[in-house]
């Protein structure tokens, strides 16, 4: 069998800082410089038991159940040492959460949904092998079906407060058909028709209760177990002391009624340069806009 460093470099970090402290030949432990850093991942390498009880839109997690407790448990084990992922959507919700969920608030969708727009991306403008994109990963149709724009100038799926809307509209109307949150969360993964087929064929009306594919039988569970790491990560290892959070950007809106020609040009024109255009307004994909009916806002540097 092969071994896969990357797989197990935790557990072969820690091997090595133990076999170096009994070392006697070695500098002694308590020399070492950068003591406060190996405290640090030493210490997040304990992971604590799962709380009593958790909680998604309202609706208690059956921790009583050891399907139920065990794949929760997993999930908390794969997101908890999966540091660098971890550590980025912790520094990225400090910036885009506060919008995320002013949002989701407006438009009557549970605060807890942020998590699924984090598992989706990372926060992140991520794309994905089949097409999707942005933080709440639209393929080009779905978006369109959900009055996002996309085309070869603009694409609104890379708009985060446009993208959420939608995202919104998504959820009001699965949650009006099932009316339980958690199936709502899984029908963003499967799709309403497939969750759907599958409570029928099964004969169950819980997400838990369901049979899915690995990916949609995991899906709420990763956004809990984000919930969870998220809403207490010094816990889990994560000590915002030590992290540097994204501040939110301090931006002004400039309303543009006119079709721009050159965005490098109107750019400079309005005391900023084309790279923050793009920087802050990643849904604006050419170097020029053709205005019609509509009118659209831009942002730029306060």
């Amino acid at each position: 069998m092969q071994f896969s460093l990357k797989k197990h470099s935790s557990l072969v970090f820690f091997t090595a800082l133990v076999l170096y402290s009994c070392n006697t030949d070695k500098q002694p432990i308590e020399k070492v410089k950068n003591t406060e850093e190996i405290k640090y991942i030493s210490e997040s390498l304990i992971l604590p038991n799962l709380p009593e009880s958790v909680s998604f839109c309202g609706e208690e997690f059956p921790l009583d159940n050891f399907d139920i407790r065990e794949r929760l448990d997993k999930e908390l084990i794969v997101n908890a040492y999966y540091h660098s992922s971890t550590i980025q959507g912790l520094k990225r919700a400090n910036r885009f959460f506060p919008e995320i969920e002013k949002t989701l608030k407006e438009n009557g969708v549970p605060e807890d949904f942020k998590y699924l727009c984090l598992i989706e991306s990372g926060l992140s403008q991520a794309v994905s092998p089949a097409g999707a994109q942005g933080f709440w990963q639209f393929m080009p149709q779905t978006a369109k079906e959900f009055n996002l724009t996309v085309n070869n100038e603009i694409d609104e799926r890379l708009d985060v407060t446009k993208s959420t809307k939608a995202a919104c509209q998504y959820l009001r109307m699965a949650q009006n058909k099932f009316n339980n949150w958690m199936l709502t969360a899984a029908s963003y993964n499967a799709g309403m028709g497939g969750i759907q087929n599958a409570l029928d064929d099964q004969q169950v009306d819980r997400y838990f209760d369901l049979h899915l594919n690995n990916e949609t039988s995991r899906y709420v569970f990763r956004i809990l177990a984000m919930k969870i790491i998220f809403e207490n990560p010094e816990a889990y290892g994560f000590s915002k002391k030590q992290i540097e959070l994204y501040e939110p950007i301090p931006t002004r809106k400039v309303i543009v009624k006119s079709s721009i020609s050159n965005l490098k040009v109107w750019a400079k024109m309005n005391g900023s340069n084309y790279h923050m255009v793009k920087v802050l307004n990643p849904w604006i994909l050419s170097d020029k806009l053709n205005v019609l009916d509509e009118v659209i806002t831009i942002e730029l540097p306060k």
